[in-house]
This record gives C-alpha cells, structure tokens and sequence, in this order.
C-alpha cells in the first residue's frame, strides 16, 4: 500500500505510471510511431521521413541525413550513454514500461504462492521485520492469471499500434472484424508475453533485453558510478535480520554482495527502503545506501585482492541523504598498496 510506501517508491510509481501511460497512448496520440501504410515515422504529430528525394544534390542529401537520422540518434545515444555511465539500469527501475509489470507479477504470486518466481525454491517469511506481511493463498492464483493475460493483451494491442493506424487497430478490436494477419499478430504476441510474464521476465530483464543489458555493461565499467553500498562496519546488526533487503529485491538480487553480483541492479532502491524500516526499529541507521563517487569503491573495486579504504563520512550521519562525501580522491588507497607503503616505512626505522 502506499501509505507504507517511502517517499522514493510514491517517486517511482508516479514515473512508472506516467511512462506506461505514454507507452499505451504515445502512437495513438501521434507522439511517436511508424506507419508501415506510408513507410515512415511519425514523430511530435510530423512526419519523420530522411528527406530522400531524386531532386536534391549529393550534398542535400547527405546533409538531410546528417541532421534527420544521424544527429538526432547519436544525441539519443548519447543521453543513454550518460545516465548508464553515471546511475546504471535507472530508465529500467523508473521509466521502462515493463519493469512494472514485472513487480506487479511478483506481488500477485507471492500473495499466490509466497514466492516471488515460479522457479523459487523457498518461500519467503510470511512476516518480515521491515512491517511486511504477507499471507497466501491460492484463490491469487486466478487473479494473477488474469492479470498476466489482460496485461499481455494490451501490450501485444498497443505493439501493433506503433506498426499500423492506432484507429484502425483498436476500431477493428471493438468491432470484432481484425484483419486476419491482425488477428495473428495481436494472438502471437499476447501467448509470448503471458508465457514471459509467468517464467521468464527475470530472466528477459537479466539478458534478455539488450537496452538492459547495454545499461549494465556501461554501468559495470565506471567504478564510482552509484550502487548499492553495504556499511560493513555495522555488519554485526545484520545478525539477526530475515533479508529483507534481499526479499524486497523484484530482481531477487543479493544487495549485500559486490557491484558485479548486482549486475542487472535497476537502482529501485527497494532494498535501501526495506532496510531502513528494519534498522529503524533497532539502531536507527541503515546499512544499505545508495552511493557513488569514492564511496562506491568498496562495492565496484573490492576482490580479487583489492580492499579499497572508504572514507567513513560515506555512512555517517553527517551525510545522510547524500549519495557522496566532500572526500580527496588520495583517501583511495588499495590495501596492497598500503600494506606496502607500511612495510616500507618499517624497513627503514
């Protein structure tokens, strides 16, 4: 419910919402589209053509090019490249259309089954200790079903709309009288999608989606870019915690691991929101945080014999609510290296 929400999930579920609604509404409104019948784009109620035409100089043509398709995609390439590079999966956790219905689907078969997959093994507590409480029972089954067909339907309907005349598609749907070709389309796409849906949208979000997976291959090349960070100095407080940062997590990740074991993180926050309620009940400071910059070098630079030193401000109640510190980048000192600065120092006193 909302009104146990944090203010980051009212954040998310208002952009998740009001991206969907562009999703459905964007060809029918003529925001953006292709129109197989013309052969050509449609874009802010224009339509969106490369200017080719046998009148025009070598040059015209080159230039029409340049500024309708290149400069517009590598501007667009670009964006993507930046907000990967500094926040990772962030259009997957807060913009992507389905992402939503990926946590929607979880929600319904936990209250069905009380696993978040039908591949799950164990189910998880019925009561956790950040106030979630849980109990199933089979009658969700039906409703999940429903939603999982009802919900492919739509998105099968509105993939056809950026393909043909939205009036067309869905005049012919109330009508009764698709086209046969129509018919199929909209058919095909509705079982894919309810059987990725119910046992393979984890996996689809994983490696399945190449927008997904190029956001983490990018997001995985910049050390300070922001992650999940663990204040493993307070580790002991997780002694007798029930994982609810791990069960809050609709990517079943481990939030306590390193950057590369969060691979396909989505930065929904979720497991920071889940641990927050539970330390708010015991010491009052959470051990997860979102941070970036030298204080995410414990997650994306530690192992394999590296032990970055992380400034202690990045956790402490100085800064709270930052997802960085005013720290000098000489604070980053590997522990091999430091070891070897000690030993040194030593050898000549």
């Amino acid at each position: 419910m909302i009104g146990n929400d944090s203010y980051t999930q009212i954040k998310r579920l208002i952009w998740r919402s009001g991206f969907f609604a562009l999703f459905l509404l964007a060809p029918v409104l003529d925001i953006f589209r292709f129109d197989l019948n013309k052969n050509h784009m449609i874009f802010l109620w224009h339509p969106w053509t490369l200017g080719i035409d046998s009148s025009k100089t070598g040059f015209e043509l080159v230039f029409d090019m340049f500024i309708l398709f290149f400069l517009p995609l590598g501007l667009f390439l670009w964006i993507g490249f930046y907000v990967s590079w500094k926040w990772g999966r962030l259009y997957c956790g807060w913009l992507c259309p389905h992402f939503p219905v990926v946590e929607a689907i979880n929600s319904l078969m936990r209250r069905a089954s009380g696993k978040l997959s039908i591949w799950d093994k164990e189910k998880l507590p019925n009561e956790q200790m950040d106030g979630k409480r849980i109990e199933p029972n089979k009658m969700w089954w039906v409703v999940t079903i429903v939603v999982v067909i009802l919900i492919s339907f739509v998105w099968g309907a509105a993939l056809l709309t950026y393909l043909l005349p939205p009036k067309e598609i869905y005049g012919n749907l109330l009508g009764g009288n698709l086209t046969r070709n129509q018919f199929i389309f909209i058919a095909t796409t509705t079982l894919l999608f309810a059987l990725e849906f119910t046992a393979a949208r984890h996996l689809f979000c994983r490696f399945g989606c190449a927008i997904g997976l190029l956001q983490s291959l990018i997001w995985m090349a910049n050390k300070k870019a922001m992650v999940v960070a663990f204040d493993r100095k307070s580790a002991k407080l997780c002694a007798d915690c029930d994982r609810s940062c791990e069960h809050a997590c609709p990517m079943r990740l481990k939030p306590r691991s390193l950057k590369r074991s969060m691979f396909t993180c989505t930065q929904c926050m979720q497991c920071v929101d889940a641990c927050e309620k539970v330390q708010d009940k015991k010491s009052g400071a959470p051990l997860l945080k979102m941070l970036e910059e030298h204080c995410a070098l414990d997650v994306s630079d530690r192992g394999f014999g590296r032990k970055p030193v992380v400034p202690e401000r990045c956790f402490s109640s100085e800064n709270t609510g930052k997802r960085h510190c005013a720290c000098n980048q000489t604070q980053y000192v590997p522990v091999r290296e430091r070891e070897s600065v000690d030993n040194s120092k030593n050898a000549l006193g």
